[in-house]
């Protein structure tokens, strides 16, 4: 009994951390949550290779009728317009803050909540949860240019 008292708190930190991950209770592996994009890691560019590229870059070039130079998210430019940058739509929030993922509007806009304009993805299907939970995971280590 006395033992069972001793590692209760350390089970406990063990399935909270997991459960801050997005992790269950069960082995299961960030590739398990991340859907269509198995190599997913919290880096920018695997956020780029497996997010932004295929999924935001076609629209989100920086140029064109509809989006301005503000917003562009092609290899190589995504850090810049993203990272302690204004939103056009909210000037008042930030776009990502360094370890702030609820108060960085990239987050707002990919889940739907507290946004001006539409959801992101604009066309297609929303990122599913594992994939978002990666992307406030990058935001939250302090969103590095990696």
């Amino acid at each position: 009994m006395f033992k069972s008292r001793l590692l209760e708190p350390l089970r406990w930190g063990i399935f909270v951390a997991a459960a801050g991950l997005g992790l269950g209770a069960c082995d299961e592996k960030l590739s398990d949550i991340t859907g269509p994009t198995p190599n997913l890691e919290p880096t920018l560019s695997s956020i780029q290779r497996e997010i932004f590229t295929p999924r935001c870059a076609g629209c989100h070039t920086g140029s064109g009728r509809f989006l301005p130079a503000v917003q562009n998210l092609t290899d190589g430019n995504a850090y810049a317009s993203l990272v302690g940058v204004p939103s056009i739509e909210r000037p008042t929030e930030i776009k990502v803050v360094p370890g702030d993922p609820a108060n960085s509007y990239l987050i707002k806009k990919l889940e739907g909540v507290g946004i001006s304009g539409a959801r992101m993805p604009f066309n297609g299907t929303p990122l599913t949860d594992g994939q978002i939970l990666v992307i406030r995971r990058w935001i939250e280590i302090g969103a590095p240019n990696n």
